[in-house]
């Protein structure tokens, strides 16, 4: 609400939004508006020149591209979108989707308000055993330090999951935030509700059903996502590293990234990758996003798929088709009359 009336007053009183609206990034400042000459911007109704403006979006067409696009495709897919802040789209929004790692980003949320409720900073040091770099998972920090006993800043800790999605960084976090459950707090304290995070990674990976009970519906995710991007969460330090990490994320480079590529456009996601359950079906294959476009234009994106009978490379394609269809849509849509 705060937001939309920030904009309200920018193209009323001809404000640079750009002072009101930016978000720091390293190298990336995310402006909804230039200024007053961007008055083309908004649709003044009225036969007296009222100042009232609404956005436009034909949010049934988007739903139709949607949906054609999932045409055929042997897998739940569930996707939501909220374009400028305002318009909402989903599709299959009312299942259950195992977030896989995706609820990375659920905990890095929980560890960035931990640490400043306590008064740490993102440099705050951890000490890690060898026996927390277990062997059987994925985990890019094993790889580097196999035989453990090192010390590194929490900040390094948030770089592996966001960036990497690595496992045993994740369960090292856990350990020192309060476990899953604390985690689950502090996202109903935002006001999630249709969602729960269980288990961590390490329960997951022994028993592949309770990649189910880590679950979101895409709006709920689409929701948190934008709210990191477009809400003062936490001191501007921790929210600005989050933001900076997950634009630099390197995983899933073939899903919502993909029709991206060359678009002057910058996205900040986090993925989730699931392994195949006993009929052989892939549990969930995902990934959710913030994206601003040069044009001024931003929108939250989240496309879940779970049991999917496809491939992983048909599957991770599904998205990107999905994301390129929504990217392609604001383009040609959502300049504001």
């Amino acid at each position: 609400m705060m937001n939309r009336l920030i904009l309200f007053l920018c193209f009323v009183w001809m404000i640079p939004c750009s002072e009101l609206l930016s978000v720091s990034w390293e190298n990336v400042v995310l402006m909804w508006s230039a200024g007053g000459a961007k008055a083309k911007d908004i649709v003044c109704i009225g036969s007296m020149k009222m100042r009232t403006c609404q956005m436009v979006a034909q949010a049934g067409d988007l739903t139709s591209e949607i949906r054609e696009v999932m045409k055929g495709k042997k897998a739940q897919v569930g996707v939501a979108v909220i374009l400028n802040g305002k318009d909402t789209v989903t599709v299959n929004n009312d299942c259950r989707y195992p977030m896989l790692s995706v609820f990375k980003f659920h905990q890095a949320l929980t560890v960035a308000d931990s640490l400043q409720r306590n008064g740490l900073p993102l440099d705050a040091e951890i000490f890690i055993r060898k026996e927390e770099l277990r062997q059987d998972t994925y985990s890019p920090l094993r790889d580097r330090y196999p035989e453990g006993g090192i010390v590194l800043p929490v900040k390094e800790l948030l770089k592996y999951t966001l960036q990497l999605s690595d496992n045993n960084a994740c369960d090292i976090l856990f350990a020192r935030s309060g476990g899953p459950q604390a985690t689950d707090r502090y996202i109903r304290s935002l006001g999630g509700v249709r969602f729960a995070v269980v288990a961590d990674e390490n329960a997951m990976h022994k028993d592949l059903s309770l990649c189910y009970r880590n679950w979101t519906t895409p709006l709920e995710a689409a929701v948190l996502f934008q709210n990191l991007f477009t809400r003062r969460l936490f001191g501007k330090p921790y929210q600005d590293f989050l933001k900076r990490t997950l634009v630099e994320c390197e995983t899933g480079k073939d899903r919502l990234v993909k029709p991206l590529e060359n678009t002057g456009a910058v996205i900040g996601h986090k993925t989730g990758t699931g392994d195949l359950n006993a009929k052989g079906q892939i549990i969930g294959l995902n990934d959710v996003g913030f994206v601003c476009l040069p044009d001024g234009n931003y929108y939250a994106i989240a496309v879940f798929i779970k049991d999917s009978e496809e491939n992983s490379h048909v599957t991770a394609q599904l998205i990107a088709d999905i994301s390129e269809a929504v990217y392609r849509y604001v383009v040609q849509n959502m300049s504001v009359k």
